[in-house]
């Protein structure tokens, strides 16, 4: 996952709205959004090379959310898999702070990454590159490949159009959501992070919605959760045709 747009507690009907791209390479084989045969309470997309996943809710109502943090030069390759931190928690019984509190112990066996877990107690943030277990408070948050609310231009944009549908819809489609995942907008140069990967990629990774002939953004996710608890989970996935990217299908799933 490469962009998580927020809204939490800031809606009188949904106590969190949840909108994310998932950027990754086109040949890495990924399963779209399901219950997993082997835990059947796991709704999620699964990535079939190290069978975890990116973003995923249960259905007793526990959700995890994960983006990597870009520090080229700084990859172990035989690290764990970052992706297994969101099941085993979303299968798990733990309590965020106490699951956050256990992961923090062992952060430095991973990659760099951001975790966000929660249930209807609440919502925390910790990353192995911030070092400080945090809730994510009331509010609208962006979260990329750095830190939670970090200013880049597609944090920012997609901060601010998500809070102009809060403050101006009282009901919340899922389509308009959706709509903030496509922006393509390319920001000018002068305003892009330097994270050591070069120009050329920051320009490429700038956008919400990525394109490039092989890399990209696979798939974009829209989480609502009602103030009953009621979670609808809507995914659209992207293929690569070579003339762009297609989309596939939207899948949409309910928890009562």
């Amino acid at each position: 996952m490469c962009l998580i747009l927020l809204s939490v507690d800031s809606h009188p009907t949904y106590r969190l709205i949840l909108a994310a791209n998932r950027d990754e390479f086109f040949d890495r084989p990924t399963e779209p959004l399901a219950f997993w045969p082997d835990a059947p309470d796991v709704l999620a997309g699964r990535d079939l090379k190290n069978r975890g996943t990116w973003l995923a809710v249960s259905r007793s109502g526990r959700l995890a959310a994960l983006t990597n943090y870009r520090e080229p030069g700084r990859q172990n390759p035989s690290a764990r898999s970052r992706g297994l931190l969101i099941s085993d928690f979303v299968s798990g019984s733990e309590s965020p702070h106490g699951y956050l509190e256990r992961i923090q112990t062992n952060g430095d066996e991973y990659n760099g990454f951001n975790l966000i877990v929660g249930d209807e107690t609440g919502l925390y943030y910790y990353s192995n590159r911030g070092g400080k277990i945090q809730p994510v408070e009331p509010g609208i948050h962006g979260l990329s490949n750095r830190l939670l609310d970090t200013p880049w231009p597609k944090v920012e944009l997609g901060k601010s159009k998500l809070q102009e549908i809060i403050e101006t819809n009282p009901e919340i489609r899922e389509e308009a959501l959706f709509r903030i995942l496509e922006d393509r907008h390319l920001p000018p140069d002068d305003s892009l992070p330097d994270t050591g990967v070069g120009l050329e990629w920051e320009r490429m990774l700038s956008p919400l919605f990525i394109t490039s002939d092989f890399y990209g953004t696979r798939s974009s996710s829209v989480i609502l959760i009602d103030r009953s608890g009621r979670i609808t989970f809507s995914e659209r996935t992207f293929s690569n045709t070579g003339s762009g990217p297609a989309e596939n299908e939207i899948r949409r799933f309910f928890i009562e």
